[in-house]
């Protein structure tokens, strides 16, 4: 669609890298909005939002590498090009889970309330950073004939030119939104500390692994022959979701 936003002299302005900066700053908004709501401090929140926001883009890059090296043997300066595209989340996801449990404990934080806190802001995050994705023509779907297809026309755009297409990158996007939705009618009503977390967790992987299914671009190799990798590690983290879900709850009921 639209790669580069605009450009100051000979200095482009990438949208995807704008929108990705933009979802990061309404996230960190909502956590310090619902820190001051829950009695936490959201000086704290928005240092675990900084930390954990590099965290992520290291993360997420390294993965990314990790199952296309290919792409980047021929020139591997390519590696630090993130404004091209090319950030797998659940890499990011994983990579910023650490850092958010050891600034946790360094402070003496609630882990599960934190969590909580966060869950919102890193759904609406994420669906706006998508949209970015659509705009770079990254993370682009398999051809299709629907009525919503959508065709890619720059030639600077990551995906292929000319061809109807899958929006997956959209399809993302309205899936984290309806998490978003989901999680913030519900936060008043959770039962226990963690259940936001382990409900966005279980969501995301399933709407995950279904957007897959539409996904034309490169993968990685397939796990059990028919399993991405990021189908695999979504149906993964679904399972762990459900179990965590179920022990806090039994945890709560009991006390």
């Amino acid at each position: 669609m639209y790669p580069v936003l605009l450009k100051i002299g000979r200095f482009p302005i990438y949208t995807y890298g704008s929108l990705i900066a933009i979802g990061f700053l309404v996230g960190l908004f909502i956590a310090r909005y619902e820190a001051r709501r829950l009695g936490e401090d959201p000086d704290k929140i928005m240092d675990i939002c900084f930390y954990g926001l590099i965290a992520a883009i290291v993360g997420s890059r390294l993965f990314y590498v990790a199952i296309n090296p290919k792409i980047f043997l021929s020139d591997p300066m390519e590696i630090f090009k993130i404004w091209n595209g090319g950030l797998v989340f659940y890499g990011g996801f994983i990579c910023a889970l650490f850092v958010l449990v050891f600034y946790v404990k360094k402070q003496k934080m609630p882990l599960w309330l934190t969590t909580d806190i966060l869950a919102p802001s890193l759904a609406i995050a994420h669906s706006i950073g998508r949209i970015g994705c659509f705009f770079a023509g990254c993370c682009y779907g398999k051809v299709c004939d629907l009525p919503w297809a959508v065709t890619f026309s720059r030639p600077e755009s990551l995906a292929p030119i000319g061809i109807p297409l899958h929006p997956t990158q959209l399809y993302s996007a309205a899936n984290n939104l309806f998490i978003f939705c989901i999680l913030w009618l519900f936060r008043h009503h959770k039962k226990f500390d963690g259940q936001l977390f382990w409900m966005y967790v279980l969501l995301y992987g399933i709407g995950r692994s279904i957007i897959e299914i539409f996904r034309g671009d490169f993968r990685g190799q397939s796990i059990f022959g028919f399993l991405s990798v990021s189908q695999a590690i979504g149906g993964a983290m679904s399972i762990i979701a459900a179990v965590m879900l179920v022990r806090l709850g039994r945890l709560k009921n009991d006390n």
